[in-house]
C-alpha cells in the first residue's frame, strides 16, 4: 500500500470528518438542489410552450429549435470565464448572483413576440446561467473528498428529476390556470412564474451557502480541522498527476477525453428533454397540458431512484466505469426503441422505453463527473471542469438542430429518425467510458481506502 493510501485511509477513518461530512451534506445540498432544479427548469420549460409560441406568436419551428440549442452557446462562451470568477469571488456570492440574474431573463420570456426576441432572449438565458453546474461540481470538490463525491454529485442531480418530476406538472398546470383564470396567455404565466423562483432561490443562496469549511460556523474546530486535512492530502495527491493552472488544464487530453463523453451524454440529454412533452404528446394523442404533464413526470421519478442508489453505491473505481459503460449503453438502447415504439403507435412502451432512457443517462451524469474531478485541483479545476461543461453542453446545441434536421430530410409521422440519431452518441460515450480502464488518477486509490 502507498504512503498516500495509508495516510488517506487514517484521514478518511477521522470521526470528525464523518460527522462534518453529514453536517455539511444537510446544510448545503438542499440549496444547491433548489438552485439546480429552477435552473433546469427554466432552460427546459420552453418545451410546454413550443405549440402556444407558433400560435400566439408566430414562432416557427426553425427558431425553436435555433432558440432552444442557442442557450448552450451562451453557456459555451461564458462558462469558463465565469467558474475563473467564481473561484475568485467564492461559490456563495457568485451562485447567488448567476441565480438572481438567470432568473430575470428566464421572467422575460412572458413578454416574447417574435422569433428574434426568443432567440435573443435564450442566448441571453444561456449567458447568466453559465457557470452554474461547473461552479457546483467545483464547490462540491473543494467540501467533500473523492470517496463520497459522486454520492454527492448524484444527491444534486437528483434536482433534474425533481425539476421533470415535479417540474412538468408544475408548467402544465400553469399554462392550464392562467389561460383559464387569467387575462394572460397561459405560457406568459408559466414563464413568468418560474422565472421569479429562480430570483427568489439566489437571494435564499446568500443566507445558506459557505465558501468553505473553514468559514463554516455550523461546524466544530476538529470538524473543520478533519476536513481540511483530508481535501489538503487529496489536493497534494491531484498536483502530482494532473495538469497545473489554467492552460495545461485547457490542453489536457484528459481534460478533452472526458468533454468528449460529456458531450454525448449531453445530446442524449437535451435530445430527449426537450421533445418529451411533445414525444408524449404524441404516444397519447393529446395535447401538451395538465395530463400530458402527469405522465411527462414518470420517467423522472423513476430516475430519482435509480440516479439516488448509483450515487451511494458506485464507490469504487472499477463500479463506476463498469455502471457508467453500462447505462451508457441502455440510453442509446432505450432511445432506440422509442423511436421503435413512436413509429408503430405503441404508447405504453413508447413511455416505458423514455422511462429506462431517462434512468440510465441521469446516472452516468454523476459517475462521468467523477473521474475529471480526480485529477483537477485549484485552478486548473476552473479551467477544466468549465471547459468539459462548456464544450460538452453543446450537445445540447446540436441535439435539437440535429434532430430537426434530420426528421425534415426524412419526414416521418413520428419522427423516428430523429430520435433514433440520439441514441448512436450513447454507444459512443460507452465506448470511451470503458476505454477509461487504459488511464487512472492517482487519487482514484483513495476510492479503495474503507
Amino acid at each position: 500500500m502507498s504512503t498516500h493510501t495509508t495516510d488517506a485511509k487514517v484521514l478518511l477513518s477521522s470521526p470528525h470528518l464523518a460527522s462534518g461530512i453529514k453536517k455539511a451534506t444537510r446544510r448545503l445540498m438542499p440549496m444547491l438542489i433548489i438552485l439546480y432544479f429552477v435552473a433546469f427548469l427554466d432552460r427546459t420549460n420552453v418545451g410546454f410552450a413550443e405549440q402556444a409560441l407558433e400560435i400566439d406568436r408566430g414562432i416557427t419551428a426553425g427558431a425553436y429549435a435555433l432558440g432552444a440549442g442557442i442557450f448552450f452557446i451562451g453557456y459555451a462562451i461564458f462558462e469558463i470565464p465565469s467558474n475563473l470568477l467564481l473561484d475568485k469571488f467564492g461559490a456563495r456570492f457568485w451562485l447567488a448572483r448567476i441565480a438572481i440574474t438567470w432568473g430575470i431573463v428566464a421572467t422575460a420570456f412572458a413578454w416574447v413576440s417574435n422569433d428574434t426576441s426568443f432567440v435573443i432572449l435564450r442566448f441571453l438565458l444561456g449567458v447568466t446561467e453559465a457557470g452554474l453546474f461547473p461552479g457546483v461540481i467545483m464547490f462540491l470538490a473543494q467540501w467533500f473528498p473523492n470517496q463520497r463525491r459522486v454520492q454527492l454529485f448524484a444527491l444534486f442531480y437528483l434536482a433534474q428529476p425533481f425539476s421533470q418530476m415535479l417540474g412538468a406538472p408544475l408548467s402544465g398546470g400553469l399554462i392550464s390556470f392562467g389561460d383559464q383564470f387569467t387575462p394572460w396567455h397561459g405560457w406568459q404565466v408559466m414563464f413568468f412564474v418560474e422565472g421569479m423562483m429562480a430570483v427568489v432561490a439566489g437571494i435564499a443562496a446568500l443566507f445558506f451557502l459557505v465558501d468553505s469549511p473553514q468559514k463554516a460556523k455550523f461546524l466544530s474546530d476538529d470538524e473543520k480541522a478533519a476536513m481540511k486535512a483530508v481535501m489538503d492530502h487529496e489536493d497534494s495527491v491531484k498536483g502530482a498527476d494532473g495538469p497545473r493552472g489554467i492552460l495545461p488544464a485547457l490542453v489536457s487530453w484528459k481534460v478533452w477525453y472526458f468533454t468528449i463523453i460529456y458531450f454525448c451524454l449531453q445530446i442524449a440529454v437535451y435530445g430527449t428533454t426537450f421533445y418529451l412533452p411533445q414525444q408524449v404528446a404524441g404516444l397519447l394523442g393529446k395535447n401538451v397540458g395538465w395530463e400530458v404533464g402527469l405522465v411527462s413526470a414518470i420517467p423522472w421519478v423513476f430516475g430519482l431512484f435509480v440516479c439516488y442508489y448509483v450515487g451511494k453505491n458506485a464507490n469504487t473505481v472499477k463500479r463506476r466505469r463498469t455502471w457508467g459503460t453500462m447505462f451508457f449503453l441502455i440510453t442509446g438502447a432505450a432511445i432506440l426503441f422509442s423511436a421503435w415504439a413512436g413509429a408503430n403507435g405503441q404508447a405504453l412502451l413508447g413511455i416505458l422505453a423514455i422511462t429506462v432512457a431517462v434512468s440510465a443517462f441521469l446516472s452516468t451524469g454523476p459517475i462521468t463527473w467523477s473521474f475529471p474531478t480526480s485529477f483537477l485541483a485549484g485552478a486548473a479545476a476552473a479551467a477544466g471542469i468549465g471547459l468539459i461543461n462548456s464544450l460538452g453542453n453543446l450537445g445540447g446545441f446540436v441535439a435539437p438542430i440535429m434532430r430537426t434536421a434530420i426528421n425534415e430530410s426524412v419526414p416521418t409521422d413520428s419522427g423516428a429518425w430523429g430520435v433514433v440519431s440520439l441514441g448512436v452518441f450513447a454507444f459512443l460515450a460507452a465506448a470511451m467510458m470503458w476505454g477509461t480502464r487504459f488511464f487512472r488518477a492517482k487519487a482514484d486509490d483513495l476510492l479503495e481506502t474503507k
